[in-house]
């Protein structure tokens, strides 16, 4: 099975970069010549004051595209440089190099509501990290008082998870801890054998490939998710004991075998499959942040790290209050400290070497101040739906601006799963009052995009951020409309609102040749989706003439879209999936412009927007009848634009406005369906026709029961 859909070809990245650099060459010659003309047509002497704007208003919308298409050509060219210099260390150097060195690693998993799949995969993920020393905390943020069975049920079976996979990795602990035994004994004794002690370790070895084997096999589900999640956990971890075996025996070969060699092969072991997988549910506390989003439950357990805690019951329920580890006393808790914080949403799966090989990364020289290290993540591949499809592909696009991004100098923090410095996050941290409790805040919760905003802060503190060039980590991709619009509304939330934070920290930042680059990739990543998401709607609705019309825009359009279908069929996809991410951005339309309304909102009335979470639910999620009926109207308006413009005779408009209206209706009709189109616009509706018929019928019933009495 391809843990990535296959490439067509192989990629080259010396022509990838003299391909985007031609381009854009191309688009900033297209974009000057395209500027003149636009710039003529506005001081045209024959010009009214509505042609003046309607034509300046069609000319920003125009630059604020090309703007995006050169922050994509960059990004792209960073892209394919950064490939080309990176050297992949083999994990077994890696080990060789890093593994007596490593520091502890804390894995934090925020959970909310999720199925007990979701979270055992995830945390099967985070466990069999090959990592010396590293912990793994489930954080179970469900309601304490569920309010129904099912969510009563979700809660008792997260809880249980933990200790199941404690139970599961009982097997191969015990393996190792009784080969270990029997080697201690007999090196004790003096009755060490090489030969015998080589196969010993082989055996081992072999035991727990075997294990692995039958994992595979147990947990290759139904699903694309399943099938991944088998593969990259068991299987790419049997390839690295395999190889790691392999070489075992090249080099007991070479040398007289020590003791102290087998005993290092132990203990490497035991240390992957010796780890500890607690629960923490922070609203069991009244003294903690409950503020409903991800940033808070990661901000509580932060804050405990390296400390003593006791549970004391109070008038208003159950407090977790600090004491000094001298005083500590029975049922006291000790958090062990950790170097390095790893979040990792409970949708989401790592590789075995991820820990072992981003924490590697803070070690290099002249990294003192990196504070972030992650690879932004890849969609699961071989989704069966065209939706959740198409949406990963716009996921595994964002891979490659975001590696570009740190070619720039312009890395973003994202927190599906990152490797934070905690020492980073402590320079960060800010303590503020919350239902008359201090509660400290490492990550900022202002808006519902945290991470992002957490990103300026540390640029703040003269920290920086990387990806890696590797893809390592996988996540989730939302199946159906419904829980589409949850997450893509979610990160069209808050950008604006971090704006002025990253205007204050570019007027107070050492000048140097990458501080341009760097601002205006974050300012267009801030502003992308409220200014790309209004200026396309605005040259739908637009009405210009068409003499504003240039040649350039055909070679300024070509050039983007011939390198992004470029860029999707050398990441697997087939070639006529480029019209099918036309369709998808079209269809994100009202629901980006949602998400920008609720920024707006936030910022005038300063009431944050609720954190809202992407369910995972079986079945469909149902999307509220605003955004089914936008996406409607708006293939209904794109139609009849398009027909008046060819009454008209404007038939480059006539085009433009037919080709929209196309993806519209492949969105309308394929992503989300008449029949789901249907269920969702009249829900309401047919919710309340169903309410006043109910209370009709108690209505009468009653007044039956009255007259026969």
């Amino acid at each position: 099975m391809s843990i990535f859909p296959a490439a067509r070809g192989s990629i080259l990245p010396r022509r990838e970069i003299a391909l985007t650099v031609a381009t854009l060459l191309i688009t900033i010659v297209a974009a000057i010549f395209l500027g003149q003309h636009l710039l003529s047509a506005i001081l045209h002497p024959n010009g009214d004051g509505f042609w003046v704007t309607r034509t300046a208003l069609f000319a920003t919308v125009v630059f604020i595209l090309i703007y995006g298409n050169l922050v994509y050509l960059v990004t792209r060219l960073g892209y394919f440089v950064r490939r080309l210099q990176h050297r992949s260390k083999p994990f077994e150097a890696l080990v060789e190099s890093h593994w007596e060195q490593a520091e502890p690693i804390v894995v934090l998993v925020p959970s909310y509501k999720e199925d007990v799949r979701t979270i055992r995969q995830t945390l099967l993920s985070a466990a069999l990290q090959h990592h010396p020393n590293k912990r793994v905390v489930l954080l179970l943020d469900d309601p304490q008082r569920p309010s129904d069975r099912q969510s009563a049920a979700l809660l008792a079976a997260a809880r249980r998870v933990p200790g199941e996979i404690t139970a599961f990795l009982h097997e191969p602990k015990h393996l190792i801890e009784h080969a270990f035994e029997q080697f201690i004994s007999r090196r004790y004794s003096g009755q060490l054998d090489a030969g015998a002690e080589q196969r010993a370790v082989l055996g081992m070895y072999g035991g727990l490939i075997n294990w692995l084997d039958r994992c595979v096999a147990d947990e290759s589900g139904s699903d694309h998710t399943d099938q991944h999640f088998a593969h990259i956990t068991f299987h790419d971890h049997r390839q690295l004991l395999h190889k790691r075996a392999r070489r075992l025996v090249t080099e007991l070969a070479g040398k007289a075998i020590t003791a102290h060699d087998i005993e290092r092969e132990y203990r490497r072991l035991l240390a992957v499959f010796d780890v500890d997988i607690t629960v923490f549910e922070r609203k069991r506390y009244q003294n903690v942040s409950l503020e409903a989003n991800k940033a808070a439950n990661l901000n509580t357990y932060i804050g405990l790290l390296g400390r003593t805690v006791r549970e004391r019951r109070r008038a208003d329920g159950w407090h977790l209050e600090t004491v000094d580890t001298g005083n500590a006393g029975y049922g006291d808790v000790a958090i062990p400290d950790a170097t390095f914080v790893l979040t990792l949403d409970a949708d989401s799966m790592l590789r075995p070497d991820y820990a072992l090989r981003l924490s590697s990364v803070f070690a290099e020289q002249g990294h003192e101040q990196v504070a972030v290290v992650q690879t932004p993540y890849t969609a699961i591949p071989n989704a069966p739906g065209v939706l959740e499809r198409i949406a990963g592909a716009t996921t595994d696009m964002q891979y490659i601006v975001h590696q570009g991004f740190t070619w720039c100098d312009a890395t973003f923090w994202v927190g599906a799963n990152a490797l934070l410095r905690k020492r980073a996050l402590d320079d960060i941290r800010v303590e503020e009052e919350e239902r008359g409790y201090v509660v400290s805040k490492f990550i900022q919760d202002h808006t519902v995009i945290e991470d992002t905003e957490s990103t300026v802060d540390l640029a703040f503190k003269g920290w920086t951020l990387r990806n890696y060039p590797e893809r390592l980590a996988y996540s989730a991709t939302p199946p159906d409309f419904g829980s589409l619009l949850i997450q893509r509304s979610r990160w069209a939330n808050g950008g604006l609102l971090i704006v002025p934070k990253l205007m204050r920290h570019a007027f107070t930042r050492r000048f140097d040749r990458l501080t341009i680059p760097s601002f205006l990739i974050r300012f267009h990543y801030l502003t992308s989706i409220a200014t790309g998401s209004l200026g396309m709607l605005l040259l739908l609705f637009l009405s210009v003439d068409s003499g504003l019309f240039s040649p350039w825009m055909v070679v300024l359009a070509a050039g983007y879209f011939s390198l992004y279908w470029r860029d999707l069929l050398q990441n697997g996809y087939p070639p006529a999936d480029i019209f099918r991410v036309a369709a998808f951005n079209l269809m994100l339309l009202p629901i980006n412009v949602a998400g920008v309304m609720k920024s707006i909102q936030q910022g005038a009335t300063g009431k944050r927007t609720p954190f809202a979470r992407t369910p995972k639910v079986d079945g469909r999620t149902g999307a509220p009848a605003w955004a089914v009926i936008a996406l409607w109207l708006l293939l209904a308006w794109a139609l009849v634009a398009g027909v008046g413009h060819i009454m008209a005779a404007r038939w480059v408009y006539a085009a433009f406005s037919l080709v929209i209206a196309g993806g519209f209706a492949y969105a309308a009709m394929v992503f989300v369906g008449p029949k789901a189109s249907w269920e969702d616009a009249t829900r309401g509706t047919r919710e309340t026709f169903g309410s006043i018929l109910a209370r009709r019928e108690a209505t009468s019933s009653l007044w039956g029961n009255v007259r026969r009495r």
